[in-house]
């Protein structure tokens, strides 16, 4: 039962999408744990650093249109704000409730562009 959990979040990725530029902040730790990637995925704001987002959801989610899973690129150094927010909580749930819907559409989206060539 432990790998359950993230399986269901593989499927969701819900909490990886945001129409805002400011949605998942970066601190320091963060921003060290990231190491190479940092400034492929971060963006600074004034003096604030947010996690680059891409067509709508974190830059660091890959998805796969044809199987409609979600993987985090980062996972294992992904910053506080993500580790924080655990599957089934209330926080998991609200986010369900406000953008459940983005995930599918993006998978969709994906599915009908022709493959790059």
């Amino acid at each position: 039962m432990s790998g359950e959990p993230e399986k269901a979040c593989l499927a969701c990725g819900t909490c990886c999408f945001s129409r805002l530029n400011e949605y998942a902040r970066v601190h320091g730790a963060d921003h060290a744990r990231l190491a190479e990637r940092a400034d492929e995925l971060t963006i600074f704001i004034g003096n604030r650093c947010y996690m680059r987002m891409h067509q709508g959801h974190c830059a660091a989610l890959v998805v796969d249109p044809m199987s409609g899973v979600f993987f985090c690129s980062i996972y294992d150094s992904r910053p506080n704000v993500c580790r924080e927010l655990v599957r089934g909580s209330p926080a998991c749930a609200g986010e369900l409730v406000n953008k459940g819907d983005r995930p599918a559409q993006l998978v969709l989206l994906l599915s009908k562009r022709p493959p790059l060539t």
